[in-house]
């Protein structure tokens, strides 16, 4: 299944009263082929949570880069890992936390 996802990259400010704001900035977007989602748990046994995974391919683009935020499908996956696939492409490790 090919789909198309906005990319978005983490913009830290910081708050008046001195913490830290994180919101995200649209860089463009992409078609990715996605894989199959895998769900597992994570975490100690009091505060479980559920993660899901799934690797997807693009064409390789420098703006595909580790801990930015793909969204389609009405979820927001981080990017875990870039790897070089074939030529021209990229393959992406996926994550998102429900």
């Amino acid at each position: 299944m090919r789909v198309l996802a906005g990319l978005y990259r983490p913009v830290e400010a910081e708050t008046p009263y001195g913490g830290r704001a994180v919101s995200h900035e649209a860089v463009g977007s992409t078609w990715l082929k996605c894989g199959a989602r895998r769900r597992q748990e994570r975490g100690a046994r009091d505060e479980r949570q559920a993660v899901e995974t799934m690797t997807a391919e693009a064409r390789a683009d420098p703006r595909l880069e580790v801990g930015r935020l793909l969204r389609f499908g009405g979820a927001d996956w981080t990017i875990m890992t870039v790897e070089p696939a074939r030529l021209g492409r990229a393959k992406l490790g996926l994550e998102r936390v429900r």
